[in-house]
């Protein structure tokens, strides 16, 4: 998660929304209380889909509002959703992202296929549906569902509730409802994230200066306190200061490409321009401006989303540039566990600059902790994306999915969608559907 301009909109979002004066405790009882089908008939849902864990982590501030004014609740994703349970809930609360051009978050396919018609005429439901006002089908997933709800006689407690990019106004509006639910009237606000100070202590390129693209930079930092623990897919949010030596203004949001063994953690960052040449407020502090042991705020968030598969099963890892940072990861973390059926399919721009990380990813090739190693650039002799790799591959690919891969991809929304439609024209739509479904498809794309 590395490029400032499009992923920013949605770590944005994050800023002012974290749960500070609500408190660990409660959110630690909504973990404990809401992750399991109510014993109560009469238990409030709390139904998410979320692609990069900002949705999931709303809807546990919500389970934990909710308890905390003495309602029952279930925390479920709408993925796991049946329209049975669904019709017997009295009341339900769906916190919804939309990702990409207007699209569901994976973990929403399975519940988007049983869409149908149904009564839900004893269901009284709220939506919070979070969006990004800069893409054309703003919010679309959130308001196709608000609509699936009314058409089947569903009734709103209130109008659906639109956030563009974590403004502050409609989050409080969204908790505004949640208190007219409880009754409370001293609810605590919602508040920004409590970052860790941490230290930047190495910073290196990866790609040679004659590169057609930005620098491609190895960030790594140390913690100043406590190493805190973190899993391969998770997402480290860090503060940007406006200037020097004041408080973050910014938020932006990075895949880990390291893991706690590490002693550290590591970042790929792409140094992203505007239309005008400058540097990315992020990528730029990062990767040109931070001086070498000075402070940075972060803090890591779960995404569970990304995260990897249960067992062993063969892992099929596709990225380009910065998107190795989350595959990275995952490579590590099936070394660590001894899993060695692992394809990495990685795309950058030229073979004679962009070789990245090099001597690392041979190193796992020959201990065999990468079965494969494809590397595709875009530039040169013969130039190729890494979805026209996977049409050459595509027997192997459906080889490897017999075995029972499992397949993550993570890099930019439009590569994203190109490795989509050529996984989908390999394996069938319906196909790559039911491995989403079943978690064996997983994306995080910016």
């Amino acid at each position: 998660m590395t490029a400032d301009p499009i992923r920013w909109a949605w770590a944005a979002a994050a800023v002012v929304l974290w749960l500070a004066l609500i408190g660990l405790v409660a959110l630690r009882r909504a973990r404990k209380t809401g992750d399991t089908p109510p014993t109560a008939p009469d238990a409030t849902l709390v139904v998410f889909a979320s692609q990069t864990g900002f949705a999931e982590e709303l809807a546990r501030m919500t389970t934990a509002a909710l308890n905390a004014g003495g309602i029952t609740t279930a925390l479920i994703s709408l993925g796991d959703l049946t329209a049975d349970r669904l019709a017997a809930a009295p009341r339900a609360l769906f916190l919804v992202s939309t990702t990409g051009e207007g699209d569901a978050p994976d973990s929403a396919l399975a519940f988007m296929r049983r869409m149908s018609q149904r009564d839900l005429s004893g269901l009284s439901f709220g939506v919070l549906a979070l969006g990004d006002s800069s893409y054309r089908s703003f919010c679309a997933f959130g308001r196709a569902l608000d609509d699936w709800l009314r058409t089947n006689a569903a009734r709103p407690l209130f109008d659906r509730v639109e956030v563009d990019n974590g403004e502050v106004g409609a989050i409080r509006h969204w908790q505004h409802q949640l208190n007219r639910i409880t009754g409370r009237t001293d609810a605590p606000d919602w508040a920004p994230p409590a970052y860790a100070p941490w230290r930047l202590i190495k910073r290196e390129r990866l790609n040679g200066p004659d590169s057609p693209g930005e620098g491609l930079w190895r960030i790594a930092l140390e913690p100043l306190g406590d190493l805190p623990d973190w899993r391969a897919g998770d997402i480290a949010e860090i503060g940007v200061p406006s200037a020097p030596g004041q408080s973050p203004h910014a938020h932006r949001e990075y895949s880990v490409a390291s893991l706690p063994a590490d002693r550290r953690l590591e970042l790929i960052v792409r140094l992203m321009r505007g239309p005008d040449g400058a540097p990315g407020l992020a990528s730029g502090w990062l990767t040109e401006t931070c001086a070498i042991g000075a402070p940075v705020d972060l803090r890591i968030r779960s995404n569970s989303a990304f995260h990897g598969p249960e067992g062993a099963p063969p892992m099929i890892l596709i990225g380009a540039g910065s998107g190795l940072a989350g595959l990275r990861a995952h490579i590590k973390e099936r070394q660590a566990a001894r899993c060695g059926a692992n394809w990495l399919i990685l795309g950058e721009r030229h073979p004679a600059h962009d070789r990245i990380l090099t001597p690392e990813l041979e190193t796992g090739r020959a201990l065999g902790t990468l079965e494969r190693l494809d590397r595709v650039f875009s530039r040169g002799a013969g130039g190729r994306y890494v979805q026209d790799h996977l049409r050459d591959q595509a027997d192997l690919v459906r080889d490897w999915i017999a075995r029972g891969a499992v397949i993550h991809v993570c890099g930019a929304v439009a590569m994203g969608a190109a490795v989509h439609a050529a996984l989908a024209e390999i394996l069938g739509a319906e196909s790559l559907d039911d491995l989403t479904a079943r978690g064996r498809y997983r994306r995080d794309v910016y």
